[in-house]
């Protein structure tokens, strides 16, 4: 999702791919998911995305990965979003797509959160989230630490933001799957990533040089950016899981600060990669938000 910036004079509608490949200057939904978009996380550049881009806000190109990865260069990557302003019950002779029980729609055993809706721009600052959460207890591989961020005035909570993160990274279906890694947060001293969630003004800021037309999300080299329309609301193609959108998200940006690009649905019907730009479109495929989904449940 890094490559090939998009001119900042590049007209709504061109295709162009950052580190995360998003497509157009403006979002473009239906009822399926969005035709066209453009913007940071899932995509914002024409040509291939770098090997980091392979990784992050799409499904993971490839199967697990060993070890800690390289981070990718500072260059921004896009995860194109649309703002979904459809409720979050399906519409009458809707059915939904299978979700991460297998089942279709919101999984019955687990609490949705509530659609939020986000100001266009808030402060302007973050907050950082405070304090320090360690990997679960028993996980095994190298640990990796991390900060989290959230833009002062959102309707968000940092510390309940970061647990989101923090529960989300270390599930054994995340990036740490089979003891590649496991992940700390922190609130001081070096980290390896931040994952920041930003209002659409700010994640247009952070995303520079590329465009996220207030939908998309990103990675700039430095923060995986997390776009606060998006959490609050999703898009079509996750059909009212907002919480399983939500580990999306996170596990596509993070996947890209640990070094992984962008890839393609691998066929109709299939489960989409964690790098697949799923925010864009799945591309035929079913949702899906991990990177190593086989990989049982703690």
């Amino acid at each position: 999702m890094l490559r090939n910036l998009i001119p900042r004079t590049s007209p709504p509608g061109r295709p162009a791919v950052l580190l995360c490949a998003v497509a157009s200057a403006a979002v473009m939904l239906t009822g399926s998911g969005v035709l066209a978009l453009g913007g940071p996380g899932d995509g914002l550049t024409g040509a291939s995305p770098p090997p980091e881009a392979a990784g992050a806000g799409s499904p993971p190109a490839g199967g697990p990965v060993a070890g800690p990865v390289t981070p990718a260069p500072p260059q921004p990557a896009v995860t194109p979003s649309t703002p979904p302003s459809t409720p979050v019950t399906p519409p009458r002779g809707v059915t939904w797509p299978p979700n991460r029980s297998g089942t279709g729609g919101p999984d019955p055993d687990e609490g949705q959160p509530p659609v939020v809706r986000v100001p266009e721009s808030a402060a302007g600052r973050y907050r950082r989230a405070g304090g320090t959460d360690l990997p679960p207890a028993g996980a095994r591989g190298p640990v990796v630490r991390y900060m989290v961020e959230v833009e002062k005035g959102l309707p968000f909570d940092p510390e309940e933001f970061a647990a989101a993160v923090h529960r989300t990274l270390n599930d054994p279906r995340s990036w740490g799957a089979g003891g590649r890694m496991r992940f700390k947060r922190v609130d001081h001293g070096r980290v390896r990533f931040r994952v920041a969630l930003s209002s659409p003004a700010m994640t247009n800021r952070q995303c520079l040089p590329m465009q996220t037309f207030g939908e998309l999300s990103c990675w700039n080299g430095r923060r995986s950016v997390i776009n606060a329309k998006r959490w609050g609301q999703a898009v079509p193609g996750y059909r009212g899981d907002l919480a399983a959108y939500r580990e999306y998200v996170v596990n596509h940006e993070v996947g890209h600060a640990l070094g992984h690009g962008h890839v393609s649905c691998p066929g109709p019907g299939r489960r989409a990669p964690v790098m697949t730009q799923q925010t864009k479109s799945l591309q035929g495929c079913r949702p899906n938000a991990w990177p190593f989904p086989g990989h049982r449940k703690r």
